[in-house]
């Protein structure tokens, strides 16, 4: 199967009231490891290089490496830039072979954020590529604090940039190491009432499982990228390879434990809110 677009993911998922999972990758460890859980469960994934992944390997090489499992794959696998700042950084991406891309424009003026939005619409919809964008502002647990999402601005996003898909800021914060509570369900009613496009929640590690399924299943939230919860698998792991043979030196007999237990963090993460195909 081909690599598919966030949207052809995306409205399905919406339609049926489940999410699909955007899946932080750092390495080709993670990647196997996520292609693997959406062979196994049949549910489809979106692969994404964000920003310390994109600063750690080239775009060229990422999209290539991205597109052999995706292609090989026999569920749809989305091959998704994630936080791009710049139509440049969206133009690098679709030039090598994503198939979605993420122009955040969170920290810009509204009317700058939809018209940069709509300028990379134009070009990524002529490739066949997907385009998500941002209005309002998710933080980092320990960093920089979150702006919620005005309805308001929502709406004119909605209606004025083109994009496929909408992130939001409802009380989801990125790198959560534990599972909060935090989500303002009246704020996302609130955007709901005003917008149509499927909406995503960045920071996902931080959303207890219960709140995935119940914002999957009874509200217009497709996309959850999760990054933070996995790479503590991928740690775990690798601390145990290390441990049980101190002469063990080859690089890849320390990562290939990595896998399976990341695969296995997966498939918890992806039945929760999509359950397989239906």
């Amino acid at each position: 199967m081909t690599a598919a677009s966030l949207s052809a993911v995306m409205g399905p998922a919406m339609e049926t009231k489940q999410a699909v999972a955007g899946l932080v990758v750092l390495g080709w460890e993670d990647a196997v490891a996520y292609v693997e859980a959406a062979e196994e469960t049949g549910i489809p994934i979106i692969l994404q290089a964000g920003p310390s992944c994109r600063a750690h390997t080239p775009v060229p090489i990422l999209g290539k490496m991205f597109r052999h499992l995706a292609d090989q794959a026999s569920v749809p696998i989305v091959c998704h830039i994630d936080h791009g700042y710049s139509i440049e950084e969206c133009q690098e991406g679709i030039d090598n072979g994503f198939t979605s891309v993420m122009f955040d424009g969170s920290k810009l003026p509204i009317s700058e954020n939809i018209e940069t939005t709509a300028r990379i619409v134009e070009i990524a919809h002529s490739a066949g590529v997907s385009v998500e964008g941002e209005v309002g502002f998710v933080g980092h647990a320990g960093g920089a604090l979150s702006t919620s999402t005005s309805p308001e601005k929502a709406q004119r996003f909605n209606d004025e940039s083109g994009a496929d898909a909408l992130a939001i800021s409802i009380g989801n914060v990125h790198l959560k190491t534990e599972k909060t509570t935090g989500i303002d369900f009246a704020a996302l009613k609130a955007i709901e009432d005003v917008t149509t496009l499927p909406l995503v929640l960045h920071g996902g590690s931080g959303i207890p499982v219960n709140i995935r399924k119940q914002l999957a299943h009874e509200s217009r939230v497709s996309k959850f990228n999760i990054g933070t919860e996995l790479r503590m698998a991928f740690g775990h792991a690798l601390r145990q390879s290390l441990a049980q043979d101190s002469e063990v030196f080859d690089r890849i007999t320390l990562l290939t434990p990595t896998i399976d237990a990341v695969k296995n963090a997966t498939i918890d993460v992806i039945t929760a809110f999509y359950g397989g195909p239906k």
